[in-house]
């Protein structure tokens, strides 16, 4: 049985959560009240600086950046959701994503991506998008973290 295309999302949005989830992390501990302020009165730069402040410690410089938009989600008795635009470039990669920071979680969903000079394969591209997030760490992932993402997206 063939792959659909969204068996090959699936795999490329796990294999982006797990490389950045350090970020996700560092995101998740800033206060979700200035996320609202900052989204709410579009001072966008703002959290251009938070991002880069978290991503500067897991990625080379301009590999992960905001995307200039953002959205909350907040209602009585809720918890706070907040999603921010993001995107991954490098080695070739691109992908524009959105990350999604709740109380007790976070996840990535994948909007667009392409492999300049890409292959006629999905599953090269997929294990391409892999490499690049590994090139694009500061420090490498943990050898079974790497290993679970290659596994994961061999499936």
């Amino acid at each position: 049985m063939q792959k659909q295309g969204r068996d090959y999302t699936y795999e490329r949005e796990r294999a982006l959560a797990e490389g950045i989830k350090e970020v996700a992390s560092e995101l998740r501990l800033i206060d979700a009240v200035d996320f609202v302020a900052f989204i709410r009165t579009e001072q966008f730069a703002n959290i251009g600086n938070l991002v880069s402040s978290s991503t500067e410690l897991y990625f080379k410089p301009d590999t992960i950046k905001f995307g200039f938009s953002g959205d909350i989600d907040l209602q009585w008795g809720g918890t706070p959701s907040i999603s921010l635009d993001m995107e991954f470039h490098h080695m070739r990669v691109n992908v524009y994503f959105r990350i999604l920071l709740e109380a007790l979680r976070a996840g990535v969903e994948i909007d667009y991506i392409t492999f300049d000079g890409g292959s006629a394969d999905p599953d090269d591209n997929t294990r391409h998008l892999i490499e690049a997030i590994a090139n694009a760490r500061l420090a490498p992932l943990r050898s079974d973290q790497a290993s679970r993402c290659s596994t994961d997206a061999a499936h």
